[in-house]
């Protein structure tokens, strides 16, 4: 992969079989020589971030580890980044789709499928600010946006800026089925309680678990929480 430097892991996920991940080697990593990801607004500093492997990541990754695979269920993973959470469902046989606006997400998708020997795995452009993606070059394949509804609608660590709780919401209720569940797990950030207040308004009970874990052995110390949200069902009507 020109233009930066990348390297390669044995992930441990409770539940599924190790997976390799192809990474970025460091957060000093970056390539944008036709300026889409700047056409996107992905500074340079922010660039890396999608290529790197996350505490959150891997906590809701263990979650998806964990959950039923229901055959009529369709999974949306937001802001995939590597996407590990998509694999793992992936892996064990859930309908699940990847989605992010980084113009390097899809390949790097493709090649950790291809180094765990899986087969395809869906691939939507998903931004939270601009729904339609980048018209393409010629010679490229156009990208297909998120087709919502889904089911299931889950990311990690989303809520790194204050304007990130009103776009995440608005994208939620655009790909949200009547009954979805939308899970986030967030490492406590400061703008949980916006995106809070914007998920009730549009219909969504929250129920919170801490996830806190100290470091063992086996794993770094995290400490953080799942965001789980639920269509509340309508009052029935007075007999």
């Amino acid at each position: 992969m020109p233009g930066y430097q990348t390297k390669q892991e044995c992930i441990a996920v409770a539940g599924v079989d190790d997976l390799q991940i192809r990474s970025l080697l460091d957060r000093q990593q970056f390539s944008d020589p036709h300026g889409e990801a700047a056409g996107l607004g992905i500074s340079s500093a922010t660039w890396p971030l999608f290529g790197l492997l996350w505490p959150s990541g891997a906590e809701l990754a263990a979650l998806l580890a964990l959950r039923p695979v229901q055959g009529s269920e369709r999974i949306l993973e937001m802001g995939c980044g590597l996407g590990l959470a998509s694999l793992v469902a992936h892996r064990r046989g859930a309908d699940v789709t990847a989605s992010d606006c980084h113009p390097l997400t899809a390949a790097f998708l493709q090649a950790n499928l291809q180094l765990n020997g899986l087969a395809p795995m869906k691939y939507r452009y998903g931004h939270w600010r601009q729904p339609l993606p980048p018209v393409p070059r010629a010679g490229e394949v156009a990208q297909l946006a998120v087709d919502g509804p889904y089911d299931l609608l889950v990311g990690s660590d989303l809520l790194y800026d204050r304007d990130a709780a009103d776009d995440l919401a608005g994208f939620i209720e655009l790909h949200a089925g009547a009954s979805a569940e939308v899970w986030i797990v967030d490492p406590d950030r400061g703008n949980r309680a916006a995106f809070n207040r914007h998920m009730a308004g549009q219909g969504f009970a929250l129920t919170e678990q801490r996830l806190d874990r100290a470091a063992t052995a086996q794993g770094a110390a995290y400490k953080g929480r799942l965001l789980s949200y639920a269509r509340r069902q309508p009052a029935r009507p007075l007999a």
